[in-house]
């Protein structure tokens, strides 16, 4: 079993910055993929970026050069930093591990005031 718990959500004015946390306990692989995705009132969960194990990242073009995905191996830890960040970035962040099955948090809202 995997359990992933989220911090570093909060409120925010546009243009400032935030980071987000994901900490993984449990039965974790050496190979998985962990990415951060968002889910913004009325709409669907969307992607917003993924980094494996031999430290590839991709990220959705809405946030390209702004977020930046890494991870903290020894400590089961991947880290989103939002930078320049916009009012439509308004969502629940959740991350998600994929490895033999796919595990969510519990999300953090992430809100942008203009």
């Amino acid at each position: 079993q995997v359990q992933l718990v989220e911090s570093g959500g909060g409120l925010v004015q546009a243009g400032g910055s935030l980071t987000l946390s994901c900490a993984a306990s449990g039965d974790i692989f050496s190979m998985n993929a962990t990415g951060w995705y968002r889910q913004a009132p009325g709409k669907q969960r969307e992607f917003v970026a993924r980094i494996i194990s031999g430290g590839y990242t991709n990220y959705a073009d809405s946030v390209k050069g702004r977020f930046t995905i890494s991870r903290d191996n020894p400590k089961n830890t991947v880290y989103l930093q939002m930078n320049s960040l916009k009012p439509e970035d308004t969502a629940v962040y959740y991350c998600n591990l994929h490895q033999n099955a796919d595990y969510w948090g519990q999300g953090t809202q992430v809100t942008v005031s203009s």
